[in-house]
C-alpha cells in the first residue's frame, strides 16, 4: 500500500511516498481502506517536532511521540473510509461499514484500529471528505468549551473563529445556547458570519476589548506556531467578566471519550454541525498541505483524498 513515511523530525520536505505492507487486523481490530484524511496543526507539531516544550503538554508530546524519531513513521491522526475486513472477536463493526475514526498512522491508504478506540459509523449525510473535517476541530472545540464551563446563555467569544478547531469552536457554542462572538481575519468574515456567529469582529481593523463587552468565556483557538499567546492572552482577559474564564488550544493535552466522538457524528447528521473545508489535496501533496497549514491560515480543515487502483 501507498503511506506517507516520516523517517526523521524537520521541515515537510522529511515526509516521504512510499510503498509499505499492507496491515493485517489482529483479533480485536479492524482494517479500514481509507478514503480520506486530514492534515492538522498538531500533525505539523509532530512532523516538525515543535511541541510548546515550554507547558507540561510539550514534555508529556515527545514521551508520546518520541524522542530522536516518530515512534510511528506514519503519522497523521484522522481517517475516513470503510471497513474492509476485520477480526475474530469484532462485535461492533462488520466489512462493508462506513466508518470515521481517530488513529495514529492515517496518512495511508489502510489503517487497522481497535474497534474500542475513537471509530464510528460516518455521518450518513456526509462523504467521507467531509467526514474527515469532524473529528480533529470538533474534538477540541468540544474538549475546551467543556473545560471552560460552557453554560446556556453565556457571551462567548472565539479567537481565530474561522480554523478548524474556531469554526467547529462557533457551532458547538451556538448548540449549547450561548451568544457567540468570533474573531478573524477580513477574507474570513463572511465564513465565520456563515457559521452562525452573532458577532464578527475583524482583529486586523479593530481592537475587541475596546468594545466594552465583556465576556464569559474565551476560547483562543489559533494554532500555537500563529500565535503570539502571551499576547492575546493579556488581551483576552481585559474582556473577561468578573468570573470570566479564559482557555487556549494550548491548555494542557486534550482528551475526548467514545461517548464525545458520537455526540459529534450525531450533531453532524442533524446538520448543526458543519464541516468547513478550506482545500482537498492528495496524498502526494501532503509535504505541500504541511507548508500550507503552516502558514496558520487556513479557512477550517484541509482535507487528503486518498486514492485507490479499484478494480
Amino acid at each position: 500500500m501507498k503511506a506517507i513515511v516520516c523517517p526523521k523530525y524537520g521541515p515537510p520536505e522529511v515526509l516521504q511516498l512510499k510503498e509499505v505492507e499492507k496491515p493485517v487486523p489482529k483479533n480485536n481490530e479492524l482494517l479500514v481502506k481509507i478514503y480520506a484524511t486530514t492534515v492538522t496543526s498538531s500533525d505539523c507539531i509532530v512532523r516538525g517536532y515543535k511541541p510548546p516544550i515550554w507547558q507540561p503538554m510539550g514534555i508529556l508530546l515527545r514521551y508520546m511521540i518520541g524522542f530522536s524519531k516518530p515512534r510511528k513513521p506514519i503519522i497523521g491522526y484522522i481517517f475516513a473510509g470503510i471497513v474492509e475486513s476485520v477480526g475474530k472477536d469484532v462485535k461492533r463493526f462488520k466489512k462493508g461499514d462506513q466508518v470515521f475514526g481517530v488513529r495514529s498512522g492515517s496518512y495511508a491508504q489502510y489503517i487497522c484500529v481497535p474497534e474500542n478506540c475513537k471509530i464510528s459509523l460516518k455521518p450518513s449525510n456526509l462523504t467521507y471528505e467531509e467526514a474527515a473535517a469532524i473529528p480533529y476541530g470538533g474534538g477540541l472545540a468540544l474538549h475546551y468549551l467543556k473545560k471552560g464551563k460552557i453554560q446556556r446563555g453565556q457571551k462567548v467569544l472565539i479567537y481565530g473563529a474561522s480554523g478548524a478547531a474556531g469554526s467547529s469552536a462557533v457551532h458547538l457554542a451556538k448548540y449549547f445556547g450561548t451568544n457567540v462572538t468570533g474573531i478573524c481575519s477580513t477574507a474570513n468574515l463572511e465564513l465565520v458570519k456563515s457559521l452562525g456567529a452573532d458577532k464578527v469582529i475583524d482583529y486586523t481593523k479593530e481592537d475587541f476589548t475596546k468594545r466594552g463587552d465583556l465576556y464569559d468565556l474565551i476560547f483562543d483557538a489559533v494554532p500555537y506556531f500563529a500565535a503570539n499567546r502571551k499576547k492575546i492572552k493579556l488581551q483576552c482577559k481585559k474582556a473577561l467578566s468578573p468570573n470570566g474564564i479564559y482557555i487556549s488550544i494550548d491548555d494542557g493535552l486534550p482528551r475526548s471519550s467514545i461517548k464525545d466522538f458520537i455526540f459529534l457524528k450525531e450533531l453532524a447528521e442533524s446538520g448543526r454541525l458543519k464541516p468547513v473545508i478550506d482545500r482537498i489535496c492528495l496524498l502526494e501533496e501532503i509535504p505541500e498541505s504541511h507548508r500550507y497549514v503552516e502558514k496558520g491560515h487556513k479557512k477550517g480543515n484541509l482535507i487528503i483524498s486518498v486514492k485507490h487502483n479499484e478494480k
